[in-house]
């Protein structure tokens, strides 16, 4: 019996690769304070960057709408001029710590908790944005800026904390001193052109350079050295042959999709993979965009994070249908074209959609006078229904007072908030009335039908829901569904592995998406090396980088002597241009995270300990570096190491239930079999559906002889997975022990009827029949 018996105890941790941990929101950082000038930065061989003065000759209307939009103020130096907030000696009060802001000749400064915890007086160099908020950089030793917590709201003219609730604790991540408020490596690299990040990883320093401290106009058209030689020619002798006419991007001719991938480089939620250069045809050339993960987006895709706009527009059928950002927005100004639902029917018939036969609501009065109530009070809600923004574009504040629109443009649906609690456009303006209240308008108003939304296939998946993979396979196929949505439900499929899912990952990486393809290559299951080398290894020589590195990064879980001398060669180069990304965003947790999975994949434990423990020491509270490291402890013989970073992790993420199930399975390894019994309830409790965590702690109850405890828990495991060999053996020793010799043959039967090719069965039934003999 000892020979067909299975190992009982499993240690199990966190999946081995996160790649993306996606840029935090803008306010939470932001700068360097070197500038090169573009003759320093200039090279022969390729086009320069020459900055906006040799522009505005030619270009002076565009010029003139640019000066003063969010782009022009994006970033300044702190002066008189630029400077908005109070700095007449100020005094802003948060959690008990004063912090004043006052100014010393011309320059100003901040009296604020410092990064040992102490007050201490800050200079602020730099400006950052202008409205509806105004956030200040303070220059720190490393060529860091940091950016402060306490913001000037220049509506209300008053300073204001964009965290109320948030950190006071030096040591804290989000803490202004600390990796969240970091200019150079979260906001720098939207909030200023031909920025250059320069982070040594090994001194911790950055190098952060710009051809301009602005988004100016190279940020989007790209170098302009070609174009400016072109331009300073003579009309009658220019070369009227020249591509684009010397500009690196073509923005004139863009399509949809061009344009709106243009602009996705600051306005997504994502994950950098170096500095941009405005080579890349593909978006995620230099960037992972965030999926629609539980973090970011409702289930049915609208914004709940701060995710910009890239996400939310690609899903909408606007952009399908090809309307593009300049149909609404001018470039160079970003201002609306027009006020109101005027910008809506530059498309749609005012006659359909701009009458109470659409959209039930009141207007305003005649020439866009309010409506009064009699005693002369403006109704102010009035009108507000009638706008089409209100109804298909909510939005939700960030930093506190900032208002922003949701851009994926839906038909408000309140059954699907009644069903899985998303928020819906009618409810947000009527919050005194219940959402059956919404329902019941809506369907009065244009009857019952409702189109299927992904977002019921998203949260069933989100919760594990065994009947709903053939539902997420049949949204990742459809073709006609935006590739966010079916990266989406790509990842979700990974938590449903078999011969049916294999299939779905193996015809997503060759789909015509770069974003489908990276999800299936990043969340492809465990396969055998001949498999993974026939799938995987095809993705080394994909024309998008986040395809190829990824691809490199699985294949690290394989020896490396199946491949070929071609491909070890070209595993090597792609393999290094992985490692360089996860160095860009070095200083930040995933990013050595992710290069201690690498090393750890490759045996170089030593390393993979270093990046791990790099990781943990950047976010105390970055749990998955904590989880590798304790695994990499537990395999080498570290246990007790192993099971003080477990406890950290369970006690800072008491919602964690898997990290949970890891301390109880290494509790039982070190033989302290009473401690382990209330971790691994505590993890079953959490994780109800997951058999493997019922079917070990039924082996702990057996092992401590708590034979009713043992059997329920070894029953749930069955009950879950009743053809799983290791479920069935368990409940046929535990029956044998307690002499319940009719469940004992009858799982023994189970036994030989489904798994006969192992002999299990037949090397048990003996027993069961001495036992009944001796009865």
């Amino acid at each position: 019996m000892n020979e067909t018996s299975k190992k009982r105890w499993e240690i199990t941790g966190i999946l081995a690769t996160i790649v993306i941990i996606l840029t935090v929101p803008l306010y939470l950082l932001k700068v360097n304070y070197l500038a090169l000038s573009s003759d320093q930065i200039s090279s022969e061989s390729t086009p320069t960057f020459v900055g906006r003065d040799k522009c505005i000759d030619c270009h002076r209307k565009e010029y003139r709408k640019w000066q003063n939009s969010h782009h022009d103020k994006a970033m300044d130096v702190a002066t008189g001029e630029t400077v908005l907030g109070d700095f007449n000696n100020a005094v802003f009060e948060h959690k008990g710590i004063k912090t004043r802001f006052f100014k010393k000749e011309d320059k100003f400064f901040v009296n604020t908790q410092g990064p040992d915890g102490t007050l201490k007086d800050f200079q602020i160099s730099h400006t950052f944005g202008f409205t509806p908020l105004q956030q200040y950089l303070v220059p720190f030793p490393g060529g860091r800026l940091q950016c402060l917590s306490i913001a000037w709201d220049d509506e209300k003219k008053q300073w204001y904390h964009l965290y109320p609730d948030g950190p006071v604790d030096p040591s804290d991540w989000l803490h202004w001193t600390q990796n969240a408020q970091n200019w150079n490596g979260m906001c720098a690299e939207c909030h200023s052109t031909h920025l250059q990040k320069n982070y040594d990883m090994k001194t911790d320093t950055y190098k952060t350079i710009w051809s301009e401290i602005d988004v100016s106009c190279e940020a989007c058209h790209g170098p302009g050295s070609r174009h400016v030689e072109w331009a300073e020619v003579s009309e009658m002798a220019r070369d009227q042959d020249v591509d684009n006419y010397g500009l690196v991007v073509n923005t004139g001719n863009m399509d949809t999709r061009q344009q709106m991938e243009l602009c996705a480089r600051c306005h997504a939620r994502r994950s950098s993979l170096g500095d941009y250069d405005h080579a890349g045809k593909d978006p995620m050339d230099y960037m992972i965009p965030q999926l629609l993960s539980e973090s970011m987006y409702y289930p049915d895709g609208q914004i709940l994070d701060e995710v910009y706009v890239y996400g939310s527009f690609i899903q909408s059928k606007m952009y399908k249908n090809g309307v593009m950002c300049r149909d609404c927005h001018d470039v160079h100004s970003l201002e609306r074209h027009k006020d109101g639902n005027d910008l809506c029917l530059q498309c749609h018939q005012a006659k359909l959609y701009d009458t109470k036969t659409h959209h039930f609501h009141k207007k305003k009065g005649e020439n866009g006078d309010p409506v009064k109530a009699e005693d002369g009070t403006v109704l102010s809600a009035v009108g507000e229904g009638a706008l089409c923004v209100n109804c298909h574009m909510p939005g939700r504040y960030y930093m506190g007072i900032d208002f922003r629109n949701d851009h994926s443009l839906r038909i408000p649906r309140p059954d699907l908030s009644i069903a899985h609690g998303t928020p819906n456009a009618c409810n947000a303006c009527h919050s005194d009335k219940a959402g059956q209240w919404s329902v019941d308008h809506f369907t009065k108003w244009y009857g019952i039908s409702r189109k299927p939304h992904y977002g019921t296939v998203i949260i069933a998946g989100r919760k594990g829901d065994p009947e709903v993979q053939a539902d997420l396979i049949e949204l990742v196929d459809d073709m006609l569904s935006p590739p966010i949505v079916r990266a989406t439900a790509l990842q979700l499929l990974g938590a449903y592995p078999g011969e049916t899912s294999l299939r779905v990952f193996e015809r997503a990486l060759s789909d015509s998406e770069s974003m489908v393809r990276h999800t299936a290559v990043h969340n492809m299951f465990p396969m055998n090396p001949d498999d993974r080398k026939r799938l995987i290894v095809p993705l080394l020589y994909d024309p998008v980088k986040a395809v190829r590195i990824e691809a490199a990064m699985n294949l690290t879980s394989m020896p490396l002597e199946k491949l070929n001398e071609r491909q070890r060669a070209l595993f090597m180069k792609v393999i290094k241009d992985y490692q360089q990304s996860m160095a860009y965003v070095g200083d930040f947790p995933h990013g050595q995270f992710n290069l201690g999975n690498m090393f750890m994949n490759l045996g170089r434990r030593e390393d993979a300990e270093a990046y791990f423990k790099g990781a943990a020491n950047i976010d105390r509270l970055f749990y998955p570096a904590k989880i590798n490291l304790a695994m990499l402890y537990s395999q080498t013989g570290r246990n007790d190491e192993a099971e003080n970073l477990f406890r950290e992790v369970v006690e800072d993420h008491p919602e964690l239930y898997q990290a949970f199930y890891s301390l109880g399975l290494l509790l039982v390894e070190q033989k302290k079999h009473r401690e382990a019994v209330g971790f691994l309830e505590k993890a079953a409790a959490g994780m109800p559906e997951y058999a493997r965590v019922h079917y070990n702690l039924g082996i702990l109850f057996e092992h401590q002889e708590r034979w009713p405890e043992a059997e329920a828990s070894l029953r749930r495991a069955h009950d879950l997975e009743p053809d799983t060999l290791d479920f069935l053996y368990a409940l046929a020793d535990l029956y044998m022990r307690v002499k319940n010799l009719p469940n004992a043959r009858h799982m023994v039967e189970l036994i030989m009827e489904k798994h006969p090719d192992t002999g299990l069965g037949q090397k048990l039934m003996p027993f069961i029949e001495k036992m009944e003999r001796e009865e």
